[in-house]
């Protein structure tokens, strides 16, 4: 079995080469033969000369692509060097690579993709507000994908090369809650082990947590339109349609008491809410019979 670890890297040459030691330290003491793969996303510090010397696989991106566009990037680069299994994880050491035998263990034993939970173990370094989000998240995709999830956005996870090749992505700001959904739409086995973290420096990811929330849950809405279509547009529908059918019954109470005198604006408002709720209905059967 081939393992690929891989670690997307941004001017990561302060933590870099710690996070490369402790790897080869824990995997040393294993039999797994594994490889370690760095994609620079387009550096301007010494991150390559690091990984160089660590004697990491380095791929480079012409710029600053960004997090999703690079872990892009990383899949293509493991299924063209035939990896049996990926783990992913940071290059900024929050992560503990003693858990990378117990993500690759959890594979082995059936699961498709392993998610390191860093609310299932020791965490000491999120702050309450993205905790907040975090969990918020969490259970929205518990229930859109019918699997337990503790920690959505963990970059800290093994997957086989199936799921790597399978899942098609589409949003442009980071891949953690994407795999998940799709995975678990696509039949894929699903867990989480607990880990330990460690702190380190605020996230480039995002400028403050209100500019990840929106966009997380621009994502979310993404997919679930996607994978769920009919549900999707028929919760949309549904609302128009109870709109138009309260000011419906709206009119009905006013014929039966004082008369209906007037009210052509809500009389509009009811149709076009009546006409809106109907084809946005009529819309999710269609989409959900293409999907199929």
């Amino acid at each position: 079995m081939k393992v690929i670890i891989t670690i997307p890297a941004y001017n990561e040459e302060q933590t870099l080469l710690f996070v490369l030691q402790e790897i080869t330290a824990v995997m040393k003491r294993t039999n797994y033969h594994y490889k370690i793969l760095v994609v620079d996303d387009g550096s301007t510090d010494k991150t390559r000369d690091v990984a160089r010397q660590y004697g990491a696989i380095i791929v480079s991106n012409k710029r600053n692509v960004g997090l999703a566009e690079t872990f892009r990037v990383e899949m293509k680069e493991c299924l063209k060097r035939k990896a049996d299994m990926i783990i992913h994880t940071d290059a900024d050491g929050q992560y503990h690579p003693q858990h990378i035998p117990e993500l690759i263990e959890k594979v082995n034993s059936g699961y498709d993709l392993v998610l390191g939970s860093r609310f299932s173990g020791r965490n000491r370094s999120m702050p309450w507000l993205k905790r907040l989000g975090n969990i918020a998240f969490s259970r929205v995709l518990t229930s859109l994908t019918k699997v337990q999830i503790t920690d959505s956005t963990t970059g800290f996870r093994a997957f086989t090369a199936a799921v790597a090749r399978d899942i098609n992505y589409i949003n442009t700001f980071t891949y953690t809650q994407e795999q998940i959904i799709k995975a678990a739409k696509q039949g894929f086995k699903i867990t989480e082990i607990p880990v330990t973290t460690r702190k380190t420096r605020k996230s480039r990811l995002f400028k403050n947590p209100w500019q990840y929330a929106v966009k997380a849950w621009i994502n979310i809405f993404r997919i679930y339109r996607d994978y769920e279509p009919l549900a999707f547009f028929g919760r949309i529908g549904l609302l128009g349609l109870s709109g138009g059918m309260i000011i419906g019954f709206y009119f009905v109470y006013l014929h039966f008491t004082s008369g209906i005198k007037g009210h052509f604006g809500l009389l509009f408002l009811m149709l076009i809410l009546l006409v809106f709720g109907l084809q946005t209905v009529l819309f999710g059967f269609l989409a959900d019979m293409v999907k199929k």
